[in-house]
């Protein structure tokens, strides 16, 4: 290379280096509060932050319960410009506290594959229901229970594990669907039952399946999870399985249809980078990863399922309460749940 070009090559370089540099330190901070299960590949979060000049800083405040609690407590002073993870279990809570704000995003007015009341704009969808391990049944001769009133026997004593619902957002979901599907008092008499029968409580999900649950070496066959967590098993096994060792059982009054959301949160900052964010959330791209990074159905319509969710056919039927009963009930039916199975 010629000692002239070679120099204007590098003085242009350099220059476009600094010109970077100097973009990428100026950059305005977006700043995303999340549950702590958010997962998005980093090559799709550089892009977005590429395209739209910012900064992404993630804060992942713990279960979606709890995030919505540091919402609301620093709603003077918010913590966020933009939040994702609010589902439709904790959307009256959020909707009563006045913390998001309205999307003028082309995303918030396509029709999405699962509702939420605005200004929430859907981004996945997912089952909680109850899974259970088809060795530890074939093994021991118990037939698969086919009612919720079957875990209440003499039969299926120690059998089941689920997850708190003042700490856990399946545990809530959970106890949602029974009352959505009995009635507030007839599902507190369940509980009862349960609790009877030796009903074992975990913390959170992660506890109740990796600890509890007899698939991962616990002692409880039955566990509350989710209708994709047996396409999850076959995607992350170490050895090649044609068929998952675990299957959902959805039993009516056992399943709750979870949509989570994204949305402006009311006093944020950079409102033109958080509406860029909410419709990055619904692109293809990011859809079409999520699936099999946060196991959740894709709620932008006409994005593909994942291969792996042949493995996790969506439930038929699912059953919870109205929203005006969650919002006005809710925090009451997790004291009287405390009451009844722990206390």
């Amino acid at each position: 290379m010629p000692h002239g070009i070679f120099s204007f090559f590098k003085t242009t370089l350099g220059a476009a280096l600094l010109t970077a540099g100097l973009t990428a330190a100026n950059a305005a901070d977006l700043r995303v509060l999340t549950h702590s299960s958010f997962t998005v590949p980093k090559p799709l979060l550089a892009q977005f932050e590429k395209d739209n000049g910012v900064k992404l800083r993630i804060t992942k405040g713990g279960d979606a319960g709890e995030m919505l609690n540091k919402l609301i407590l620093t709603k003077a002073n918010p913590i966020a410009d933009v939040v994702y993870g609010i589902d439709n279990a904790f959307a009256p809570k959020a909707l009563a506290a006045g913390v998001l704000d309205t999307s003028t995003t082309a995303a918030a007015g396509r029709k999405p594959a699962a509702e939420l009341p605005a200004p929430l704009v859907p981004v996945d969808y997912g089952y909680v229901t109850l899974n259970y391990d088809k060795a530890w049944f074939a093994k021991n001769g118990v037939a698969v229970p086919k009612t919720l009133d079957d875990l209440t026997q003499p039969a299926y004593a120690k059998l089941l594990v689920v997850q708190n619902p003042a700490t856990s957002s399946p545990g809530y979901a959970f106890l949602l669907s029974t009352i959505g599907a009995m009635g507030e008092d007839k599902a507190f008499d369940f509980w009862a039952k349960l609790r009877a029968n030796g009903l074992k409580v975990a913390k959170g999900w992660t506890e109740a399946y990796y600890t509890e649950f007899s698939q991962n070496g616990g002692k409880h066959p039955i566990v509350v999870s989710y209708a994709t967590s047996p396409a999850a098993e076959v995607f992350y096994s170490k050895t090649k399985l044609s068929e998952p060792p675990t299957a959902s059982l959805s039993l009516p009054g056992a399943v709750f249809r979870q949509v989570e959301g994204v949305a402006l949160v009311k006093g944020g900052k950079q409102r033109p980078a958080a509406e860029k964010f909410v419709e990055f959330m619904r692109s293809p791209a990011v859809q079409t990863a999520m699936q099999t990074d946060m196991w959740m159905y894709p709620a932008e319509a006409g994005v593909a399922k994942a291969d792996a969710f042949r493995f996790a056919p969506e439930p038929t039927a699912f059953n919870a309460p109205s929203d005006a009963d969650i919002a006005a009930k809710g925090s009451d039916w997790v004291a009287r749940w405390t009451k009844v199975v722990l206390k």
